[in-house]
């Protein structure tokens, strides 16, 4: 299939410009150099335990692991960073879920979880995934991420710190009964609270999983496009900070 163009950005043009003036002032920072496929290697970290540096160092996604609880009308919610250790057994068992085995495509023994997980915790920090608790207890699992430095960048006019959101609910009772909703609002609304300068929170859900679609659009996400990705065809959806208090 030939590649598709990438959609309008309905908000404005974006420059290339502007993401390498991003990365620029990143590297300038001190953060690890990107080798040509997008990752980072050994050599550019500093001396220590690069993942346990990455899920405390905040300066990519600004320390999800201190922004506070949020209240939904589910009770209260807060992102907490995922530590295999701990909460491996548990996001194996979702993954072999059979309505989330589906799109996540990570059924299996837990070594594939945690090759998963792996390529986020070692990596330079432009993914963070988390457990959703409500209540004190562990239901959802989400990747913050900055979406302009992602490969998803490729596919759509991105801007500088746009970051972006996965999920997925772990219990089926929690499904179809609104929750996916209320923390999409309530990640979203953290985002933009602890990230000044992300001025859109970015989602690309597979536009064959319409309840996860319908839920970031009830969210106050905006289905701007569809674009080929190399594992699926996808919504790409958009929430904007300029309109959040409008929705």
């Amino acid at each position: 299939m030939p590649p598709t163009r990438p959609p309008a950005d309905p908000l404005g043009d974006d420059t290339l410009d502007l993401r390498v003036d991003d990365l620029v002032a990143l590297l300038a920072a001190g953060n690890p150099s990107p080798t040509p496929n997008g990752d980072t290697t050994d050599a550019d970290l500093p001396d220590g335990d690069s993942s346990d540096r990455h899920q405390t160092d905040g300066d990519l996604l600004d320390s999800v692991a201190d922004w506070a609880p949020t209240t939904t009308r589910f009770g209260a919610f807060q992102l907490v960073p995922v530590r295999p250790d701990r909460d491996l057994p548990l996001i194996t068992r979702w993954m072999n879920d059979p309505g989330v085995a589906a799109f996540w495509e990570l059924a299996g023994p837990e070594t594939v979880t945690a090759e998963h997980l792996r390529t986020q915790l070692q990596g330079d920090g432009r993914s963070v995934p988390c457990l959703g608790v409500l209540d004190d207890v562990p239901m959802s699992y989400f990747e913050l991420y900055r979406a302009d430095l992602d490969p998803l960048a490729r596919h759509y006019p991105a801007r500088p710190h746009d970051t972006g959101i996965h999920l997925l609910v772990g219990g089926a009772t929690d499904r179809g009964r609104g929750v996916g909703t209320a923390l999409l609002r309530a990640v979203a609304e953290l985002v933009l609270d602890h990230r000044p300068r992300c001025t859109r929170v970015v989602a690309e859900p597979d536009i064959r999983n319409t309840p996860s679609v319908s839920a970031f659009l009830r969210a106050g996400f905006r289905n701007v496009a569809e674009v080929d990705l190399p594992d699926k065809r996808a919504a790409l959806m958009i929430r904007d900070r300029t309109l959040r208090h409008s929705l």
